[in-house]
């Protein structure tokens, strides 16, 4: 069984010297990739580091965070375009918006779409944060369009109406520890319409810990758990869903 994390944080300060001993922790649980995102230059130099130490099993992706959209000017778009061409990354992102944030939701939206043009430009696939922004993330996906490209809802926290729409759009849903918590009722359901060959699982470590590890640094390690609860979830076993979601990061980030 091989596992694909397909959004982490290894390159977080969270992870300071330890990233080798996090790494064998994983393969150990059988995730055997993962796609690490960079969010600022210190993130971008240590992931660079981390693609060319652990090739084969680092890819990389880098966006300005919503969080971040005061940040973003010429000079980030140059250093965005420079760090994407490097090799083993494979996407742009995270970006995306965050209405629970305090950035004003124009200057956001303004920011997003700049960035999803970029990866068009450039043909890559984008991973998308949302958080509380659905309906301004969707029409904004829509006019632009980015089935060639493709993307990822990363860490999928919407409905089955969601789901649908997002599919709809050709992204690929990732699911993160959060399905396993007891009230995500609402995302269970969008794991269960969505089809096998559309389905991610992540961590977003050192975040959203899944159970039973929950109130614990998560780290890449633990998708493992998450992927049998959701397997549990769907009926079907480890190894399928396993196999599925491996060659589907593998398809949308073009893995060879």
């Amino acid at each position: 069984m091989r596992i694909f994390d397909s959004h982490t944080h290894i390159n977080a300060p969270q992870f300071a010297g330890e990233v080798h001993e996090v790494l064998q922790r994983a393969h150990a649980l059988n995730v055997e990739k993962m796609l690490v995102i960079a969010y600022d230059e210190p993130s971008m130099e240590r992931l660079q580091t981390l693609m060319e130490q652990y090739e084969g099993t680092v890819y990389g992706a880098i966006g300005c965070h919503p969080e971040d959209a005061r940040l973003y000017n010429d000079r980030l778009i140059k250093s965005l375009k420079i760090n994407l061409r490097r090799p083993q990354m494979r996407a742009l992102g995270e970006i995306g918006l965050d209405y629970h944030c305090e950035v004003p939701h124009e200057l956001q939206k303004k920011v997003f779409v700049s960035q999803v043009n970029l990866a068009k430009k450039m043909n890559l696939p984008i991973s998308v944060h949302n958080r509380d922004a659905f309906e301004d993330v969707y029409e904004i996906l829509k006019k632009i369009d980015i089935r060639q490209t493709g993307g990822i809802m990363h860490s999928f926290n919407g409905n089955a109406f969601w789901a649908h729409k997002f599919l709809e759009l050709g992204m690929f849903l990732s699911f993160s520890g959060v399905a396993t918590f007891r009230n995500a009722v609402d995302v269970r359901e969008a794991f269960m319409v969505t089809p096998l060959e559309r389905v991610l699982v992540e961590t977003d470590a050192p975040y959203l810990t899944p159970e039973p590890y929950r109130g614990k640094q998560n780290e890449p390690g633990y998708t493992r758990y998450t992927l049998e609860y959701l397997a549990q979830v769907r009926g079907i076993t480890n190894v399928e869903l396993a196999a599925a979601s491996y060659a589907n990061s593998k398809r949308i980030l073009r893995i060879k």
